[in-house]
Parts: C-alpha cells; sequence; structure tokens
C-alpha cells in the first residue's frame, strides 16, 4: 500500500507563486508516475502535471509554463511549483501515484489552493 501526504497551498494574489510537495510512502517501488491533479467547484477533476518514474512529464494547456512539477532525489517526493497563478488556478490540487494496471491508482487529501484577484 502506498500513501501520499500533500503539503503547501494557500492563499496568494494573481500573479504570486506557491509549492506544493507530495510525499509518498510504502510499497512506492510500484509507483509507475505521479502527478497532480485539481478539482474547482462545480467542475470534474482535471489532469494538472505528471511525471513518469523515467522523469518525462506531461502539463495540461492551461498551465504550461507557469507551472513545473519535479521529483526528489529520492524519488517518493514530488513537487509543483505554481507561478503566475491566475485566479482560475483556484481549486483543491490532490496528488495521485500511478501504480500500474495491476494496482489501484492513489490519491493524497488535496489541498486548497485559492488565487485572489
Amino acid at each position: 500500500q502506498v500513501q501520499l501526504v500533500e503539503s503547501g497551498g494557500g492563499l496568494v494574489q494573481a500573479g504570486g507563486s506557491l509549492s506544493l510537495s507530495c510525499a509518498a510512502s510504502g510499497s512506492i517501488r510500484y509507483i509507475v508516475a505521479m502527478g497532480w491533479y485539481r478539482q474547482a467547484p462545480g467542475k470534474q477533476r482535471e489532469m494538472v502535471a505528471t511525471i513518469t518514474s523515467g522523469g518525462s512529464t506531461n502539463y495540461a494547456d492551461s498551465v504550461k509554463g507557469r507551472f513545473t512539477i519535479s521529483r526528489g532525489n529520492a524519488k517518493n517526493t514530488v513537487y509543483l511549483q505554481l507561478n503566475s497563478l491566475k485566479p482560475e488556478d483556484t481549486a483543491v490540487y490532490y496528488c495521485h501515484a500511478d501504480m500500474g494496471v495491476s494496482r489501484r491508482d492513489v490519491w493524497g487529501q488535496g489541498t486548497q489552493v485559492t488565487v485572489s484577484s
């Protein structure tokens, strides 16, 4: 079993920056990829950024050039740097671990990011 613990988030003015982190523990050797998703009120959860065990990254078009996903040296921690934040980035941000085809994916508890205009 894998557990994900998120930290960071908070309230920031438009144009500001925030950092999120997610630490994985447990059976981390089975993790194929990690990433961040977000869900705004009344909207579906959407992918923000992902990073594979090999280091390949993928971003939603809406955050390209503003957000950066990275991993720690131990590869059990993933970070999301959020720059040039916009009010439409306001959402609960969830850390996600892709456990491959034979195991259930794991989600963090979520952390609130609020961007004021």
